[in-house]
Order: structure tokens, then sequence, then C-alpha cells
């Protein structure tokens, strides 16, 4: 089944691009949740023109992506987290550093970046250390972030 996106969807594809689905996903889950469209053929020639409209403001948007992705690798970023004392804890954390957090430290530092668009390898982090989160700015510039969970003082 072809269906267009209306938004983007994880694991899938991005808004506006046609995918290939099976039937019972796309109308199950899809199309009723208001994610996708049947791609008929008056929906292509739409999509076509709405897609040649857009491509002009596109441009200016991936250079705006660009100029905040320069911006994010000269960042130094630093998490507090409360971690054990003594011998058998060592640098585990109490609870786990998420991309929340990662979010809110780029937000205390004058990056309004959203949480969804923020992925830490292996979704948590339990112990203190250097770490690196890929953070996509658009469907074409992403950025790798490294970043350091320390422990609170």
């Amino acid at each position: 089944m072809e269906l267009i996106l209306k938004q983007d969807v994880e694991n899938l594809g991005f808004k506006d691009d046609i995918v290939t689905v099976k039937n019972g996903y796309g109308r199950n889950f899809l199309i009723p949740q208001g994610h996708a469209v049947m791609a008929t053929a008056s929906a292509k020639k739409v999509l076509a023109e709405t897609l040649k409209q857009r491509a002009f403001k596109e441009k200016s948007i991936i250079e705006e992506a660009n100029k905040t992705a320069e911006l994010l690798k000269g960042l130094e970023i630093k998490i507090a987290a409360k971690a054990g004392a003594g011998a058998t804890a060592g640098d585990k954390l109490f609870g786990s550093i998420t991309n929340i957090d990662l979010a809110n430290a780029l937000n205390n530092q004058g990056h309004a970046i959203e949480k969804k668009y923020i992925s830490i390898n292996g979704g948590n982090i339990k112990r203190l250390g250097q770490y690196e989160a890929v953070i996509r700015l658009h469907r074409d510039v992403t950025v790798d972030l490294p970043f350091e969970v320390v422990a609170e003082a």
C-alpha cells in the first residue's frame, strides 16, 4: 500500500515522503492516526506541486540548520547527576540521563532543541563518563554532540 506521510514517522520516513507499507499498518494505524493519506494519482500531483513550492524555502531552512550545527559543535556540555559514593557504587548514577536531560542542558545554554530530535546511543545513561548524542536539526542535517556526565557536587 502506497501512502503519503503527513508528518515524520520514526523508522519509516519524513513528512511528504511516499512510502510503501503493509496494508494493516496503513489502514489500522497510519491513516486513522492522521500520520498518512492514500497516495492516489491526484494526491501525488498535489504533493509534487507542494514540494516544488517548498524547495525554495527549504534552502534557507537548511542554511539555518547548518549554522545551528556549527554552533552546537563548539559546545562543551556537562550534565551533573547524583552518583553513588564508595568502592562498590563507583561511577553508577542514581537514576539515568536521557534525551530530556540533554535537551534541558542545551536549553540552558540558549539552544532550544526538542527532545524528540535528540538520540542517545543506548537510550539512557547510567554511568559517569563521556558520551555522544546525535541531534537531527533537519532531514538532511544531523550533528554529533559529545557531552560529559559528571558527579553532582
